[in-house]
């Protein structure tokens, strides 16, 4: 948990009710468990996932888990009747980070939130009894946009580790060499690559904001928790000049504080008048061409 207070998903707002924290800790333990097994583990880490998945299939059949992220997850699913599913989509996401390195188009990496970042989405509604259809296409854009802006944030990091989650089709729009994701400071031809990715982020994070207003409660105050997250890490790559190799670039808690008051306060909706786009076509088709 230490790990936390660096993370775009502020998953222990103070403001929430201790049961909902509590569920909200436990599925943001597993969730890093999985990544740290699929970006640290030594060894085999595909067998380490199978050995997890192996322990979700044990939660999910009434018998004990042997993890202990696994085990703490138990009375989360249990309570909040969350399904199996997006659990074993966060767990193919790891095992694809193991074969597929790198993204041809953005349409590609959208794909691929579709494993790693939506299904958190889905079961933080689950969490909060808000679970429906519609619902669940609001917070895949929310999703989909806090992990694009965190493959902004971690463009060195990531490579470091030898993936490349920005779109090979932008870096040769705009002349970049994978070595530039290797130096000390970031190269204009590399920001103008960063830059396109954050558009493209405020796009989804326009599109799934209303998600804050249609909800209530404490279901409301977390979700305008995350979207304003990714407003003030978005706000953070601009006043960065989106320099992501030469700096850590985090968001200033004011903004952060500001953009979360802005969204309990005044609605969800992308600028107060115009309304949600409600497909994934429509919003890849619109992205892709920025």
């Amino acid at each position: 948990m230490a790990k936390a207070g660096r993370e775009n998903f502020p998953v222990a707002l103070r403001l929430l009710p201790r049961g909902y924290r509590d569920h909200l800790s436990a599925l943001y333990v597993f969730v890093r468990y999985l990544d740290d097994i699929g970006d640290e583990a030594e060894g085999d880490r595909l067998r380490l996932l199978d050995a997890v998945e192996s322990d979700l299939d044990r939660l999910y059949a009434g018998s004990a888990p042997q993890l202990a992220p696994t085990r703490l997850l138990s009375h989360t699913v249990q309570a909040c009747a969350v399904p199996a599913e997006p659990f074993h989509r966060l767990v193919a996401a790891n095992r694809r980070d193991q074969s597929v390195t790198r993204y041809a188009t953005f349409d590609d990496l959208l794909g691929y939130c579709e494993l790693s970042a939506n299904p958190v989405g889905h079961i933080v509604l689950h969490i909060f009894g808000a679970a429906d259809p519609q619902r669940f296409l609001l917070a895949d854009r929310v999703c989909s946009a806090l992990q694009v802006i965190e493959h902004c944030q971690d463009v060195g990091e990531d490579y470091a580790r030898g993936r490349v989650y920005l779109p090979a089709q932008d870096l040769r729009r705009y002349g970049c060499a994978e070595e530039d994701l290797a130096g000390r400071t970031t190269p204009v031809r590399l920001r103008q690559v960063v830059a396109l990715q954050a558009r493209r982020a405020a796009g989804l994070l326009a599109d799934g904001r209303p998600l804050a207003a249609v909800l209530a409660g404490p279901a409301r105050v977390a979700v305008a928790g995350y979207v304003a997250g990714g407003q003030a890490t978005l706000s953070a790559l601009h006043r960065a000049a989106y320099d992501v190799l030469g700096q850590t670039v985090r968001p200033r808690r004011v903004r952060w504080l500001a953009a979360w008051l802005r969204l309990l306060t005044v609605g969800g909706s992308a600028d107060g008048r115009r309304p949600v786009t409600t497909t994934r076509k429509m919003t890849r088709k619109r992205l892709s061409n920025r």
